[in-house]
């Protein structure tokens, strides 16, 4: 399969310059014009108006191809950017696209898997279920009646993608020195990103090695479903999976219509990635509502999801991932010198940068986290305040964290479109609470000891309580009971070896029996985990109806 290699593809397109000239024409007449048409009408509140402007988006992704409806992918998530008129158009681009001929799409079948398709099926359809930015899925029978998701690649794609990503590297390189703030620097690296994810993309067998990874890490965990794909019946530009019977994530009305819950999906959405960025290591990179199913059924506060198309995966490295781990931790205590030192570490800040006068700006964008503001606090408003910083401190988004960004971002605005109140950091924060106090990991259990440890030993007994807070405001509280369990048996164990050293440590201070920070912790845990709480927490969860 080709890859994606910048100074050789650009070599390749300057070597035919009547396609880099009359391709450079097109792209940049359909760019101007439609700027042009939304700088002159987009302030009209003619409703009509605004839905005739959102189909010319569209066609003008649609005419511009793969690379350029990718973009328009990644805004059809973000209901906070984009106005709502404009984005019912945009959620086409996710699998509603114009098909290509249904005889080529035979032709590569027959090529690919050496059979025509009425051998290979008992029953293959005339026309295809979905058709998206690389390609097109029918949905045919097996034999043993089993249904399938079968998906056909777009014809020449490496050499359409080739072309245009040096074409966008071009336009950005030149565009970069004229945009505001630091958004110019850096982007012919995210761009190498963005080519080198979509190479990947077009390699089935590729996917189906992701979809297989990706089925494995969420095995033990039932509200998430992953296709199984049929090797025998998948090659590099055709993928065979099992169907999937399920509701498209796109509208809440559809959601309740099935009699599902959209809070519980939006849970598991979140909860998901969370998993995929901070525990394993491995994440989808593109889960927009066309690539998210909702299925019937819960377990616990979880409804249950499944994940497609796995062409758009990447991994975090391990130092990253406690990196991010750590900067929520922060975060969560409101410790934005260490804060700005993780921005350090993951090359958002200049490690030579002086932080200083950092800090305060810091603590002056994010210190709503936790506070008052915590209802406004989503992942637009974060970036909106951020980039008021990027005015006099040098920011920067390395080109490994453009997939991680565009993940979290397409998350966020999801959950945004089935629930307008959501915000993220309510689920986030509860979620690497509980993980810290259950010391499931030695990574997490090091983070907790050096969360409610200071530097000399002593007890940082706000910093628990907080951490208790965050899990007991989750969901009503309904985690306190397993949280109870998981600290207690984490204390008790084996794995509790380090944190039962440091406690005692805590007790012996100058030579001298301190008691106090017992008597305030079994106070904090006397209140947190009293019976009477748990016995109130255990039977809401038994029984819903006594709330």
């Amino acid at each position: 399969m080709p890859s994606y290699d910048p100074a050789a593809d650009r070599r390749w397109l300057l070597q035919r310059p009547w396609t880099l000239i009359s391709r450079l024409v097109v792209v940049l007449w359909q760019l101007i014009s439609l700027a042009l048409v939304l700088l002159l009408q987009s302030n009209s509140r003619d409703a009509k108006v605004q839905e005739r402007l959102g189909r010319r988006i569209l066609d003008t992704l649609t005419q511009l191809g793969p690379c350029f409806i990718k973009v328009g992918q990644s805004l059809s998530t973000r209901p906070d950017l984009v106005r709502r008129d404009w984005l019912e158009q945009l959620t086409k681009l996710q699998d509603d696209l114009p098909a290509f001929d249904h005889e080529i799409a035979l032709a590569t079948i027959q090529e690919q898997l050496g059979a025509p398709a009425q051998q290979l099926f008992v029953e293959f359809p005339d026309y295809p279920v979905a058709a998206a930015s690389l390609g097109q899925v029918y949905r045919a029978r097996l034999a043993e009646g089993h249904w399938v998701a079968v998906k056909v690649q777009r014809p020449n794609l490496a050499f359409i993608l080739r072309r245009d990503l040096v074409l966008i590297r071009l336009l950005a390189v030149l565009s970069g020195p004229l945009l505001p703030l630091n958004l110019g620097f850096g982007l012919d690296e995210i761009i190498d990103e963005f080519g080198r994810s979509l190479f990947r993309e077009i390699d089935y067998r590729q996917e189906a090695d992701n979809a297989e990874r990706f089925a494995r890490l969420f095995a033990n965990h039932p509200e998430v479903t992953v296709p199984r794909v049929e090797r025998h019946l998948s090659s590099d530009r055709v993928l065979t999976t099992s169907w999937i019977h399920g509701t498209k994530l796109q509208h809440r009305q559809d959601l309740e219509a099935q009699k599902l819950d959209p809070a519980s999906l939006i849970r598991t959405g979140v909860i998901a990635g969370l998993r995929q960025l901070l525990e394993f290591g491995y994440f989808h990179a593109d889960p927009h509502p066309g690539n998210l199913f909702a299925l019937s059924g819960k377990t616990g506060a979880m409804g249950h999801l499944a994940y497609v198309d796995f062409g758009m995966m990447d991994s975090i490295s391990d130092a990253d991932r406690l990196t991010l781990t750590g900067a929520v931790v922060h975060l969560i205590n409101r410790d934005f010198t260490l804060l700005a030192k993780d921005f350090q570490t993951l090359g958002f800040l200049n490690p030579q940068t002086d932080v200083t006068p950092i800090v305060p700006a810091l603590e002056e964008v994010l210190g709503g986290a936790l506070g008052e503001n915590v209802g406004a606090f989503n992942f637009k408003a974060i970036t909106d305040r951020f980039s008021e910083l990027m005015y006099n401190y040098p920011f920067r988004v390395p080109a490994r964290f453009a997939l991680i960004i565009r993940a979290v971002v397409s998350q966020e605005g999801l959950a945004l479109r089935l629930d307008p109140s959501f915000r993220i950091i309510r689920v986030a924060y509860p979620y690497v609470a509980r993980r810290l106090l259950a010391g499931d990991t030695a990574e997490m259990r090091d983070k907790l000891l050096e969360m409610i440890f200071d530097s000399s030993g002593r007890l940082q007994l706000e910093r628990l309580e907080n951490l208790l807070a965050v899990v007991e405001s989750d969901a009503d509280g309904a985690d306190l009971l397993p949280v109870a369990g998981a600290g207690l048996k984490l204390l008790l164990g084996p794995d509790g070896s380090s944190l039962r050293q440091r406690l005692l440590l805590t007790l012996v201070q100058d030579n001298r029996i301190q008691t106090e920070d017992l008597r305030q912790l079994l106070q904090l845990l006397r209140r947190t985990f009293s019976p009477r709480k748990l016995a109130g927490k255990m039977w809401a969860k038994l029984n819903p109806l006594a709330a």
